[in-house]
């Protein structure tokens, strides 16, 4: 049996362009479908952050990229300036690869949502300068706060749970927490 590695793909589709990233520090990876991704290291956090969000257990997507050259992180900066990226889908796939490190069927996607957030950071250190972007990504279960921080009201958010997925049955969740706050927990339920 072939041992087989893993690759992490990112893709922002932006209005404008698609920046596509993979975790690793090598050279540019191509997918099956001949897309580009640019290597970026996501720091130790990111990855147990995707791996929440993989596993479900996390509703918002916090990464961190590292290692971007200067140049990347300018023109990202740059876009963000000019482009508002907040509400562009963000996709998370994963991708096996054969024993000769090339893609072995389609990748795997594990995590959408839209981009809430993007900061570009640089750091100075002793070995120069380093840049790093921040991400932030939603998806559809993340609950929305108002201005004033508020959670938004029942009918608002049925109303935002009905656009997002229209298919689906009317939203009762603002509904049903009400009615479990007076509830009581009998230990042990013998």
């Amino acid at each position: 049996m072939a041992i087989k590695s893993l690759r992490i793909l990112c893709d922002a589709e932006l209005p404008e362009e698609t920046i596509r990233v993979w975790d690793g520090s090598g050279g540019r990876f191509v997918d099956g479908e001949g897309n580009i991704y640019r290597p970026a290291q996501f720091t130790e956090d990111a990855l147990q952050s995707l791996e929440a969000a993989i596993n479900g257990e996390a509703f918002t997507l916090a990464l961190s990229l590292i290692s971007i050259s200067q140049s990347a992180a300018d023109s990202i900066w740059d876009y963000d300036e000019t482009s508002s990226v907040q509400g562009s889908p963000f996709v998370v796939k994963l991708q096996i690869l054969d024993e000769d490190e090339q893609p072995d069927g389609d990748p795997i996607v594990v995590f959408t949502g839209e981009i809430d957030n993007l900061d570009v950071v640089d750091e100075s250190s002793a070995d120069g300068i380093r840049s790093m972007v921040n991400i932030e990504i939603t998806n559809r279960f993340t609950l929305r706060t108002v201005t004033n921080g508020a959670v938004l009201s029942d009918v608002d958010q049925r109303a935002r749970s009905a656009i997002l997925n229209p298919s689906a049955a009317d939203d009762e969740f603002c509904k049903r927490v009400p009615l479990m706050r007076d509830q009581t927990i009998k230990w042990p339920n013998w």
